[in-house]
């Protein structure tokens, strides 16, 4: 009996190879596996070939993912030479759908011998296991081994090369194996201390109230003691960053469980193989006193971006054992866990950017020479009546596929959005993501999407036949599609913002019937010419309809507006109005802004000077916001609109009574006829 089986999915860096080995001895199997680069090839021989089929989904690894096998009778002669034995054979490259591993957060195992005295890999930190450790940013090329990874660089010490090959180990075929005696070392960018000593004046450092760039998996992060309010406000300055939330990383679940509510489900995904950043609302109170979170993490905001520690490093930040018996502060149990990037460029990956655009904002830097070839910032998440919901994709996600609800016979590219970008390669009926890259506006970002769209085209193997962008003229993300479009010969195509957002809901839920779309969003380039944001779309994957809008109105100030809610509100006004002197007496009550700045708001109004119409949902609340007099102006994109959005909560929990929550609203529609009814464009 003999079978040639093929496994597509994540079956590469997750101990798949070894796992295969292992049943086979089992099911006294007989032949070879190997990675062909976009699955795994297994030639069996044996009498208990259907129980060993049957038990590879059943018993696969917790890392992998298995999308579908293939199987086959082949012909003796294909066949690899009859053995006793069944082999991990060399890889052999070969083409097709490739699946590249994510980064996976350190497993319990690891976490364990890391604090085990009698282990040798104890305090090491850059132990990791066949089923944890990094992945895509240490990989240079398929298929998945060492020497195409960035830890090719650091050869095994006899131990470490014995476990390697020792089916019995934990470690065998880890690609990023490493121990105390081999491998990378830490070290400090500004001091001359190393290895331990580095790590023990990190921790010095933030307990005495200082702030340390770290280098972790995908970037560098910015730390620094999330409860010393002097601290925090300092990163701030420095980081120019005055209202922004910070994300923060706090030491252990029963230190998320005392200072935030943790929804049912959320646990687990926290404690998983991912750990994102999870949204969570604070306490503000609880059974130990009151919270430690410092209120500067996220000023007037009711939730806070939490992780837990997902690498050695962090884990050995937190509680590092020898330092016990330490004159100094005990370490906080809550750290400031922040993307190390200068404000609108990409997170740091390397000594060089760490050292010009970090070094300015911190006390000292903590790196290491294993190299980072692709960045990866934090995934975040929210739940959403009881069910995780995803908000940035990116480290321990990307770049896993998502499958499309039909396959297609032409590979594209997506280049993605200005804000808060990431792109897609879409082959047949799998769409991979890149990890989040950031906002284009600067240059470096624009940079880092360059550098990234080409690594993941080599490591999946795909070469994109056209290039799609979106329908706005002068945003950077269409200057790159463009001159991609025009390197590589291929057509360019552009796609309605909000179009877009509509088709991926379709594509995310596997919809492919004609669909009422509802994209309620910031800002983007109308097939009219105007600005549209808050749109009905009818809508199916060849075309859509603009069937209703938001009431359009004139957004005047370009790029200011979209900071400027006062701006946004007395352009409401007026419109509403028409009356100049009326407007006036209401901007004053509402103290909107001076009487000059008014003025002109209204004179480039009449004259239709730096204006242009627009339908933006995102807008409308900004000038809402600065209406009631929550938010005037916006340091970051969405500020003034979740300012709103609080508030209204706050609102709502105090009044739970319905009848005074439809009076509130009555009495604010009587005021300010504002809510900006929707407009049936098949009127027109």
């Amino acid at each position: 009996n003999r079978m040639r089986i093929r496994i597509y999915g994540i079956v590469q860096g997750v101990g798949f190879r070894p796992f295969i080995r292992k049943l086979a001895l089992r099911f006294r199997i007989t032949g070879t596996v190997c990675n062909r680069g976009s699955y795994v090839e297994i030639y069996a021989r044996g009498e208990r070939l259907s129980e060993f089929l049957e038990a590879i989904p059943k018993e696969a690894p917790a890392r992998s993912a298995i999308l579908k096998i293939k199987t086959a009778v082949p012909e003796e002669s294909d066949f690899p030479p009859e053995s006793e034995d069944f082999e991990i054979i060399e890889s052999a490259k070969e083409e097709g759908m490739v699946f590249v591993s994510p980064d996976i957060a350190t497993c319990p195992d690891c976490e364990r011998e890391l604090f085990d005295p009698a282990n040798r890999r104890y305090l090491h930190p850059f132990i990791n296991c066949t089923a944890c450790g990094p992945r895509l940013t240490i990989l240079d090329s398929m298929p998945y081994d060492r020497v195409r990874t960035s830890m090719g660089e650091f050869p095994m010490c006899e131990d470490c090369n014995r476990e390697y090959t020792d089916i019995r180990s934990r470690r065998y075929h880890a690609q990023p194996i490493c121990c105390n005696d081999c491998g990378p070392e830490l070290y400090l960018l500004k001091g001359p201390e190393t290895g331990k000593d580095a790590l023990i004046q990190v921790r010095n450092l933030i307990r005495r109230g200082g702030i340390v760039a770290i280098k972790g998996i995908g970037g560098f992060h910015l730390c620094c003691d999330g409860s010393n309010d002097e601290a925090v406000g300092r990163l701030r300055r420095l980081k120019n960053r005055p209202f922004k939330p910070f994300a923060v990383m706090m030491r252990d679940m029963e230190t998320v469980r005392r200072e935030c509510e943790v929804p049912e489900g959320a646990e687990e995904l926290m404690t998983g193989p991912q750990k994102p950043i999870l949204l969570l609302a604070k306490k503000k109170t609880h059974e130990a006193g009151a919270s430690v979170l410092s209120e500067a993490l996220a000023p007037g905001n009711p939730n806070i971006g939490v992780m837990l520690p997902y690498t050695p490093v962090h884990m050995l930040l937190f509680r590092y054992p020898e330092e016990e018996n330490s004159p100094e502060p005990a370490m906080p149990e809550v750290l400031v866990m922040t993307s190390g990037n200068p404000s609108g460029a990409p997170i740091c990956m390397t000594d060089a950017e760490a050292e010009k655009y970090l070094a300015p904002m911190c006390d000292e830097i903590l790196s290491n020479p294993r190299k980072i070839r692709i960045r990866a910032d934090d995934s975040v998440m929210s739940f959403y009546r009881n069910q995780p919901y995803m908000i940035r994709r990116s480290r321990g996600y990307a770049p896993l596929p998502t499958v499309l609800p039909q396959e297609y016979h032409h590979s594209v590219l997506g280049i993605g959005g200005e804000l808060k970008n990431t792109f897609g390669l879409l082959r047949g009926d799998m769409n991979y993501m890149s990890p989040y890259i950031g906002d284009m506006a600067d240059v470096r970002s624009v940079e880092a999407l360059e550098l990234a769209e080409e690594r993941l085209e080599r490591l999946l193997e795909i070469t994109p036949e056209a290039v799609v962008c979106d329908l706005h003229p002068k945003y950077n993300t269409g200057e790159v599609a463009r001159k991609l479009a025009e390197e590589k010969g291929i057509p360019c195509m552009e796609v309605q913002h909000h179009y877009a957002h509509v088709l991926s809901c379709m594509a995310e839920n596997e919809w492919d019937a004609p669909v009422i779309g509802v994209s309620f969003d910031g800002t983007g380039f109308g097939t009219d010419g105007t600005i549209w944001g808050g749109e009905i779309l009818l809508a199916d994957y060849k075309a859509f309809q603009r069937f209703g809008c938001i009431t359009p109105f004139l957004q005047i100030g370009g790029d200011a507006s979209s900071r400027e809610g006062w701006r946004i509100a007395v352009s409401m006004l007026y419109g509403q109005m028409k009356d100049r002197a009326a407007v006036m007496t209401m901007i004053e009550k509402l103290n909107l802004c001076s009487v000059q700045d008014a003025k002109v708001q209204m004179a480039m109004a009449d004259r239709k000077i730096n204006a242009v119409m627009s339908t933006s949902a995102g807008r409308l609340f900004d000038g809402v916001s600065a209406i009631l007099g929550i938010r005037k102006a916006s340091t970051f994109e969405g500020e003034a609109s979740m300012a709103l959005e609080f508030t209204a909560e706050a609102y709502e929990k105090k009044h739970q009574n319905a009848g005074d929550l439809q009076h509130a609203m009555d009495e604010m529609q009587k005021q300010f006829p504002l809510a900006a009814c929707i407009d049936n464009k098949e009127s027109e």
